[in-house]
């Protein structure tokens, strides 16, 4: 039995630069966690229906990997699909926390549309894929491509490769589920201050490592503040030293 990793991520830096209707337009520097994974198999079904055993508190409906199903069916209507998931439940070990700012539930759903079409041989391009990912989830185009590193911009969309030496991280994640739409309604109201293009351009080439020598996790994450004021409770987990990853709850730094 073939394991396929979906790692996490954390962002570098995450800033606003504007809107697109109800969604906000971002530029974040999302690096793999290379420490870090969740593993995913094809097992033989103990269940009928769509099955997906793992330590999931949401409902199979709700989970991105079934959604990451739906959107791939949709795309290739192919038969082999629909008899691998009739046959087949997908495993996933679960060590990426969940609400957590990590992308687990992104990686997940990229890695099972990888493992898809490698294993069904569907021919679809890392672009392709990186598209329909996209329905599924803002994040999951990232996870596809399969960069260490990357530029990323639109509302997700936008992957560009950043070149550079991938950093070593330890990750604290409090026990705190953070709602990512929430925290991005409070920003809207409370902290609505997109950043211009100067400045987006000069993050997008500037170094991990330089930026996060001379920037702490208020300045380079716009999420965190908004965060603080719905989750009170992060402010005990909060160090100086360390910096905030998307909508959190996570905390990391380099070693």
């Amino acid at each position: 039995m073939k394991f396929y990793k979906a790692y996490a991520k954390v962002n570098i830096f995450l800033k606003i630069t504007g809107v697109r209707g109800e969604y906000h337009e971002i530029i974040s520097r999302f690096m793999r966690v290379n420490t870090l994974y969740d593993e995913l198999s094809f097992v033989p079904k103990t269940e009928n229906g769509f099955e997906i055993i793992g330590d999931f508190s949401c409902t199979v409906e709700q989970n991105t990997i079934y959604k990451a199903y739906i959107a791939l069916k949709n795309v290739t209507n192919s038969d082999a699909l629909v008899t691998l998931m009739q046959t087949h439940a997908i495993k996933v070990q679960k060590s990426i926390p969940t609400f957590a700012g990590l992308g687990g539930g992104s990686s997940d759903a990229a890695t099972y549309l990888l493992m898809c079409n490698e294993i069904l041989q569907l021919g679809l391009s890392v672009e392709e894929l990186a598209q329909i990912g996209v329905k599924v989830g803002a994040d999951v185009p990232f996870f596809v491509y399969g960069y260490e590193s990357a530029n990323v911009s639109g509302i997700g969309e936008i992957v560009e490769p950043f070149e550079e030496e991938i950093l070593d991280f330890e990750v604290f994640t409090p026990d705190i589920q953070i709602s990512t739409p929430k925290v991005y309604q409070i920003y809207r109201k409370n902290f609505y201050a997109p950043i211009g293009g100067v400045q987006t351009q000069k993050l997008k080439e500037t170094a991990s490592l330089e930026i996060l020598k001379n920037f702490n996790a208020k300045e380079l994450n716009d999420l965190f503040q908004p965060a603080l004021q719905e989750y009170k409770e992060l402010a005990k987990y909060y160090n100086p030293e360390w910096y905030f990853s998307g909508s959190g709850s996570s905390f990391f730094k380099t070693t």
